[in-house]
């Protein structure tokens, strides 16, 4: 009988130890480019983790009341800052697989909410486009194209935006990559579509220096 105990003790025990790296992978903190975990509310500027001709921060077509969300073509050009929400309020550490809402910051008053969100494209090259207008907040399926993730990319390179909300919504059934796709009037706009890469990014945190529109 102790012995049988102890096999089943010992078994437990193995596969407690087996479970830790898959809870710690899990909840992995996503960090910025000096290594620091992002946080929640803090502002951050979302970049190509490519320079020259794939490069460019993310922006928005009009920067003083946001639209459609965009990667400028120019390193040259500063971003428009950006704010992370998670689901969850109970962590203010941002981490990789986390639903959470992205907001433009902006100082000024603005009819349309900085939120971003999904929108259907009438494009037939791309099924959806990330635009602004959504609520924060109040996770479910009323607010189903309000939410994104964070996730690792290929190797080493950095970060890529998802939408995926199968924990908020899991009706909606549908998970995408965040891509870049170029409209000759619009820019490079972030979308949604199989026919599209990954975009690839990383995080700068907004220094004292810098401010939001």
């Amino acid at each position: 009988m102790k012995s049988t105990l102890l096999a089943w003790f010992t078994f437990l025990l193995f596969a407690f130890v087996l479970s830790v790296p898959s809870i710690e992978a899990s909840t992995e903190p996503v960090l910025d480019i000096q290594g620091e975990e992002l946080k929640a509310g803090t502002e951050y500027i979302i970049s190509s983790i490519f320079w020259g001709a794939g490069g460019g921060d993310v922006s928005a077509t009009n920067k003083t009341c946001p639209d459609d969300v965009i990667q400028y073509s120019l390193d040259l050009l500063q971003g428009l800052p950006v704010t992370f929400s998670p689901a969850s309020s109970e962590d203010d550490v941002i981490r990789v697989s986390t639903d959470l809402n992205i907001k433009f910051s902006i100082k000024k008053a603005c009819d349309r909410s900085s939120v971003w969100k999904i929108q259907k494209s009438s494009n037939s090259e791309v099924q959806w486009l990330v635009t602004t207008g959504g609520e924060e907040g109040n996770p479910g399926c009323d607010t189903f194209t309000n939410w994104f993730k964070i996730e690792k990319g290929a190797g080493i390179l950095g970060y890529k935006l998802v939408y995926c909300p199968e924990d908020i919504c899991p009706s909606v059934g549908l998970c995408r990559d965040v891509g870049i796709y170029f409209e000759s009037n619009r820019g490079r706009i972030l979308s949604l579509s199989d026919k599209l890469s990954p975009f690839l990014v990383l995080f700068k945190k907004v220094g004292p220096l810098s401010s939001s529109i």
